[in-house]
């Protein structure tokens, strides 16, 4: 193999996801303040606005000059064939790319009008504003199901307008989870099913009331019956978050998100996106021939 190659295939191998984002969710300490959810406040929060955003591991460019809206309190999806950066992109939203070695993000990623990648701007606190689930359910998994739910609120230190059992509770009905564990709350959560922990990482990103949840690709370790459970609740949690979701499952995508964004790769396999639209313009009638091809199985 010649060097460059494997260069290539070192800086572009996938890392430790699941480790990195157990590691920066226990640095996660709310810092509780008042969300603009109240009519009286002017608009909802969680819109986020992308301008240009690329993104690198060492030198390959995995993401090129990616501008794109996402609304607030809506779902979008993003889809594409494998390797064409979704991953890497939605890490760039909550500053998770960052942390892996070698890698940087370029451009302007707004939360709020905010720039999330200022110099003022604790990443830390980015985290917890906007939530991630990844793709394998990762309970911590000493802890019990009550305490993984409550991790990152405990960091924050007594709350005495909210217990921390009442946000637990809370969280876990959001997830459409409470009456499932409501009895074994101090049971191991890695003794619950996947699905189950699938939806118990959703908890434990809520307890911290974010204002945008990530989610890349969560339901493609489930089964069909844990699948439909997981949009059922996306469905549910569109009118309080924003949610950005990176799926394979076009039928999923069509399901359960109001806007869609579909990238591929350039000559040099950084990823692009081709377009984005309105789910249903997208499946049925989209504008690039490119996209027409890949939502009606023509590759990919």
């Amino acid at each position: 193999m010649p060097e460059t190659t494997a260069r290539a295939k070192e800086v572009t191998a996938e890392p430790d996801l699941e480790e990195i984002e157990v590691r920066e969710l226990i640095r996660v300490i709310p810092a509780h303040h008042a969300r603009a959810n109240d009519p009286e406040a002017g608009d909802l929060p969680g819109a986020m606005n992308l301008d240009a955003v690329s993104a690198w591991y060492g030198a390959f460019r995995a993401v090129r000059d990616v501008s794109m809206a996402i609304p607030s309190r809506q779902v979008t999806a993003m889809i594409g064939p494998s390797g064409c950066g979704k991953s890497t992109l939605i890490r760039t939203l909550n500053r998770m790319h960052e942390v892996i070695p070698g890698s940087r993000v370029g451009g302007r990623v707004e939360l709020d009008g905010q720039d999330i990648y200022g110099s003022t701007v604790d990443p830390v606190r980015v985290r917890r504003v906007v939530g991630m689930v990844f793709q394998r359910p990762n309970p911590f998994p000493t802890m019990s199901i009550f305490d993984n739910v409550a991790a990152g609120v405990k960091l924050a230190g007594p709350r005495p307008d909210r217990p921390v059992a009442e946000i637990v509770e809370h969280s876990l009905r959001r997830a459409a989870l409470w009456d499932e564990v409501k009895d074994k709350l101090a049971s191991r959560a890695v003794a619950l099913s996947g699905g189950q922990q699938q939806r118990l990482c959703i908890a434990r990103a809520l307890a911290v009331e974010p204002e945008v949840l990530l989610m890349d690709e969560p339901c493609s370790a489930l089964d069909p019956i844990a699948t439909a459970k997981i949009e059922d609740l996306v469905r549910e949690l569109r009118d309080s978050v924003t949610i950005v979701i990176v799926t394979h499952n076009l039928q999923q995508a069509a399901r359960i998100s109001d806007q869609t964004a579909f990238f591929f790769v350039d000559e040099a396999r950084s990823g692009h996106l081709v377009e984005i639209g309105p789910t249903s313009a997208i499946f049925v009638a989209p504008r690039e021939q490119l996209t027409q091809d890949y939502v009606s199985g023509r590759f990919g």
